[in-house]
């Protein structure tokens, strides 16, 4: 017992555990999902990865696992020969080009010198796609092009994608001539130069971006790596979360799961050698007059994303739009982040500690000064915080909405900012008053909820939908016909994967009501699909269009 401000408390010491009885755990759920690590002010779950933490005196990496059924045979001489240059460029007396291919494979940890065979390093380096099809058919690199800057926005306009499968040091420059041919270029001339420079997205930024993702991925998670090419930017989604924490992303130092596949990326000079490369592509995207890249790691989906803007920071256009708010006496960094929420939705914290190159501290007080002058909205509780837009900003949005609905308007910007009104008036008659939607009035049957629908927000979902699709659901009858009820479903779904509750949240519906009248329906025309396809009672399961 022991006095606290008065009062008596009991303490209790705990030893921590001996390293070599370490991780504790829950007998019954087992490693690694009984185990707990202490991230940041949260208890999680522990993964594969957190396991190496406590095993790395076995000293052996994950990407050292054997494949069986593979051999020599399965290895792309274009691939070799690859790396025999890129490693005679960085240093030509290296004693391993003077190797066979078989003793230069021993000697990167590609090889198991027991059976002959590849482990993973080796298979995913240097294997044929035949080799990798066989043996690990979903670890590829989905390359996927989607009109418009949000995912699969219109259901009519499918997006493009590329799958690619190969020797990573092939695969590599691949993908950067794919995505470079798709890029917009623009050309920048100062009166004092002779050459042009290309403002485009700098080629070494996007290398460093693609051969991070491909070294650092957790190749324990059977899926692909997803780079998403939208109209405004370019998002890299790669299966496992990042060993370093948040705070500590882009500061020296390096932390990764696959050592012999790093060995090789960084002995060739394809990556940056003392874990900088996030630093590195900061530094590139600036140079460039860019937005600078920003991170997100997700333990609870295993994911690390990185996002690349197309946006040349502050041009004429964002000048003429950012006048609106000049009253504020907004920071660059605060108009900055206005930018990045009308181009990507929404802004957390991390994000424009990344953006702004601050501490958490600073960034906190900035965007608490945009929630008091109503730009920012907050959404989240703790960790899970965000910002979206708020009235004021929302309000550029419908004005937007209304130039690239309606012909009577012009698409380009006035050469005079236009004061912000909060009144709309249109020629159109079908957009008319759909900026001012009372959202307590779209109820319909609110009482046959269910609870878990009861628990979502309903201004917050509607406003995640676009302006005319909120006018429609606005305007629904209490019975209203099924194929304008379809309609408004797949369209609503083809923003992105929805939850029953959450469409029953939106409509005003009941779940057993709308998965009885609409959903079964839809799935069986082969309109909608399940999220989690292989497990439809999936506890996360959600609808989406097809594309």
């Amino acid at each position: 017992m022991e006095p606290l401000q008065g009062k008596s408390v009991i303490v209790v010491r705990v030893k921590e555990l001996d390293y070599l009885q370490k991780p504790a755990f829950f007998k019954k759920q087992g490693l690694p999902f009984g185990a707990f690590r202490r991230i940041g002010s949260s208890d999680l779950h522990c993964t594969e990865d957190d396991m190496q933490v406590f095993y790395n005196n076995l000293g052996k990496s994950y990407d050292q696992t054997v494949v069986a059924g593979t051999s020599i045979k399965d290895i792309d001489s274009v691939a070799l020969s690859r790396y025999r240059k890129l490693r005679e460029n960085v240093l030509p007396t290296a004693e391993e080009l003077s190797y066979s291919d078989e003793e230069l494979l021993i000697a990167l940890g590609c090889l198991n010198t027991d059976k002959g065979e590849l482990n993973l390093a080796g298979l995913l380096l240097f294997g044929t796609p035949s080799a990798q099809r066989r043996t690990f058919p979903m670890l590829r690199v989905d390359y996927i092009r989607v009109p418009g800057n949000v995912w699969v926005q219109d259901p009519e306009s499918r997006f493009n994608s590329i799958d690619m499968r190969g020797p990573l040091l092939v695969n590599v420059y691949k993908l950067i001539d794919a995505i470079n041919s798709d890029l917009p270029k623009g050309f920048l001339m100062d009166k004092d130069q002779v050459q042009a420079q290309t403002t485009g997205l700098p080629i070494l930024a996007l290398r460093e971006a693609i051969v991070n993702a491909l070294m650092h991925r957790s190749y324990r998670e059977h899926k692909p790596t997803q780079i998403i090419r939208y109209d405004n930017r370019i998002e890299i989604i790669n299966p496992g979360f990042s060993l370093k924490s948040e705070d500590k992303l882009g500061s020296p130092g390096s932390e990764t799961r696959n050592s012999f596949i790093a060995a090789v990326f960084h002995e060739t000079n394809l990556a940056e050698t003392k874990g900088s490369g996030i630093r590195a592509m900061r530094r590139l995207m600036i140079d460039a007059k860019l937005a600078p890249p920003t991170f997100e790691s997700s333990r609870e989906d295993n994911e690390f994303t990185t996002r690349l803007l197309l946006h040349h920071f502050l041009d004429k256009k964002d000048l003429i739009w950012l006048k609106r708010f000049e009253t504020y006496n907004l920071n660059d960094s605060q108009k900055q982040a206005l930018i990045f929420v009308r181009e990507v939705g929404a802004i957390d914290n991390l994000t424009y500690r990344q953006m702004a190159d601050c501490d958490a501290i600073r960034a906190t007080t900035d965007l608490r000064a945009l929630r008091k002058s109503n730009l920012l909205v907050l959404f989240g509780k703790g960790k899970g915080t965000y910002y979206k837009a708020g009235d004021l900003l929302n309000e550029t949005y419908i004005e937007n909405d209304f130039l690239r609905t309606n012909s009577n308007y012009s698409t380009e910007p006035s050469t005079e900012p236009k004061n912000v009104s909060t009144e709309h008036k249109s020629p159109s008659t079908e957009v008319e008053n759909i900026n001012v939607v009372d959202y307590q009035q779209i109820q319909i049957l609110d009482e046959g909820l269910s609870t878990e629908a009861r628990e979502f927000n309903k201004k917050e979902l509607i406003e995640e939908l676009p302006i005319r699709l909120q006018g429609k659901i606005y305007k629904l009858k209490e019975r209203e016909s099924t194929e304008i009820m379809e309609e408004i479903i797949l369209e609503i779904c083809s923003i992105r994967p929805f939850k029953l509750a959450e469409l029953g949240c939106i409509l005003g519906k009941g779940d057993n009501y709308l998965s009885r009248k609409y959903m079964k329906s839809l799935i069986e025309k082969d309109k909608l699909k399940f999220l989690h396809s292989d497990m439809v009672n999936h506890p996360s399961q959600a609808y989406q269009s097809k594309q």
